[in-house]
């Protein structure tokens, strides 16, 4: 009786320890990036593939075994050798997992996982039936511990390294030679010794079902793994994606089916639930938009470049800034696009406040300027008729310095409104604060002025109260100045009546007053008014366009 088992199932036991050992490791690799739960989880994925390629190895490479009698196997020991195989490597696994494992403290995890190797091997072949007793050859035995072992910390030390992808196919490979060396030092320890006059086998399971069972089961689960690896990884971009409030898209070409991550129908308003069309975000652009954004699309897709464009969306109203790169095949073939997309409403909205910030800053500084200039017009006006009507410098100096302030009070009350208007009323009561309040008389409604009608209003004022205090009502006690005003198609009537006080003679030239009204009234605010001298009173009556 003899065995050989060195043929084409060898090949095939190796390339499933090779697939098995770069699961395992890239399963393993992916436990760095996960923590509690979902981390236990993922190394009893990357232990559970390590462990079934071993033992679907085992049972493959087996197959080689030839004696002259038919085998079968024991389903009980054939099931406690997979469970000998998977628990081990998954206690090794977990091992080399936690942060603190150095290679030293490797070593005993290496034990335990090359002992549950060897322990899967020879329960394995414990399970098989034939007419023939099996027994070892001790060296052999010793030796193939010895390779399960080394294998078992290479194994370990490999998935430790933070290496690339030539790394890990190397390691594979390594690994898978090595699982398989031990293998085959296991079955050249064999030495069969025929059962004379042996009776034919009874139950157990057949070596081809097995095989086939084995091998289906055991590629089907490493290539699920995979998968599963890469769904994964997948599935973690996106969410640091959508995360970081970038939305992923994807569509096959030629545009036949978009994906879109969770974020990105957020931004394009898309019910979770609803499938997509070839064509989202060009449904939702503007028709002057759409010819533009298929402009770009074709050269992006024509290999010209990255689609790189902003939109507007009209039924949100938000704005959208849309990236795609073309995806191509290893042959050059175009295969997809895919992308991000971005809100990049707050960006638009910051982007024109601070143009209309810079609008109105240029336009105040405009408007400064031209109310600076225009006071010191009214200022070098207020100079040259007060020097042309007054006989000394004291009087000149009093008499300025009072319409100064009269000025500065006119622009105190523009500056508490920021330079928009000023109520009638509010301007009458302060020009005439200083005087008793029994002596004066306000009536009328509310009444906005714009700026330019407060300045020349509050200097024609001015001049009126001056006036009425150095000669007429308000220069006594008993006299009285009552102010009316009303507003009736668009325009300010006013009339500014005083009585009781001295009596009044027309005056025998044309004083500041006068002139003041008249380039004010008459020229600068296009309104006109009359001023009357009675002898019981002088009287003010304005009209003025609002």
């Amino acid at each position: 009786m003899h065995h050989l088992h060195v043929n084409a199932f060898t090949v095939l036991s190796l390339a499933i320890a090779i697939l098995g050992a770069w699961t395992a490791l890239d399963l393993f690799n992916r436990t760095r990036s996960q923590i509690g739960a979902t981390r236990l989880r993922w190394l009893g994925v990357s232990a559970l593939a390590l462990g079934v390629s071993i033992w679907s190895m085992h049972f493959i490479a087996i197959l080689g075994f030839e004696g002259d009698g038919a085998v079968v196997y024991d389903p009980g020991l054939t099931l406690v050798s997979f469970l000998l195989a998977t628990a081990g490597t998954a206690a090794a696994f977990l091992t080399a997992g936690t942060a603190q494992a150095s290679p030293l403290r490797l070593a005993p995890a290496a034990l335990l996982m090359g002992g549950s190797i060897v322990a899967m091997h020879y329960v394995g072949m414990a399970a098989m039936r034939m007419n023939a007793v099996l027994s070892y050859q001790p060296v052999l035995v010793a030796l193939s511990v010895v390779v399960a072992v080394a294998a078992a910390y290479a194994a370990l030390i490999a998935a430790r390294q933070e290496r690339g992808l030539a790394w890990r196919a190397v390691a594979a490979v390594i690994l898978g030679l090595a699982i398989v060396s031990m293998h085959h030092i296991g079955m050249a320890a064999v030495i069969l010794t025929p059962i004379a006059d042996a009776g034919p086998l009874q139950g157990g399971a057949s070596p081809v079902v097995l095989a086939v069972a084995v091998t289906t089961g055991a590629v089907t689960l490493l290539f699920l793994a995979l998968g599963a690896s890469i769904v994964d990884q997948r599935a973690n971009v996106l969410a640091a994606v959508d995360a970081g409030g970038v939305g992923f898209w994807e569509a096959t070409l030629p545009m036949k089916t978009t994906m879109m991550s969770g974020r990105a129908r957020e931004i394009l308003s898309i019910d979770p639930s609803c499938r997509l069309g070839p064509s989202e975000v060009g449904d939702r652009l503007s028709p002057e938009d759409l010819p533009l954004h298929r402009q770009a699309l074709e050269r992006a897709l024509a290999g010209e470049g990255e689609y790189d464009q902003e939109w507007r969306l009209p039924a949100s109203g938000r704005w959208i800034h849309l990236r795609g790169r073309l995806i191509r095949s290893r042959s050059g073939r175009p295969i997809k696009m895919s992308g991000v997309i971005t809100d990049i409403t707050d960006r638009r909205e910051a982007f024109a406040a601070l143009a209309d910030s810079e609008r109105l800053q240029r336009l105040l500084i405009n408007e400064l300027n031209h109310r600076v200039k225009n006071t010191l017009a009214t200022v070098q006006s207020i100079a040259h008729q007060t020097a042309r009507r007054t006989p000394d410098v004291a009087t000149f100096t009093a008499l300025f310095e009072e319409r100064l302030v009269a000025l500065s009070n006119t622009q105190n009350l523009l500056t508490a409104a920021n330079w928009e208007h000023v109520d009638l009323r509010a301007m009458l009561a302060q020009e005439l604060a200083p005087y008793a309040e029994e002596q004066v008389r306000l009536t009328g409604p509310a009444v906005d002025l714009n700026a330019q009608q407060t300045l020349g209003m509050g200097m024609v004022f001015h001049e009126l109260a001056v006036n009425a205090a150095k000669y007429g009502a308000l220069s006594n006690a008993s006299g009285c100045v009552r102010i009316d005003w009303s507003v009736a198609d668009g325009y300010l009537l006013l009339d500014w009546v005083e009585s009781g006080g001295p009596a009044v003679l027309p005056p025998q030239r044309k004083g500041f007053g006068s002139v003041l009204i008249d380039s004010t009234i008459n020229r600068s605010l296009h309104g006109s008014a009359v001023m009357t001298y009675d002898p019981e009173g002088a009287s003010f009556s304005l009209r003025l366009p609002l």
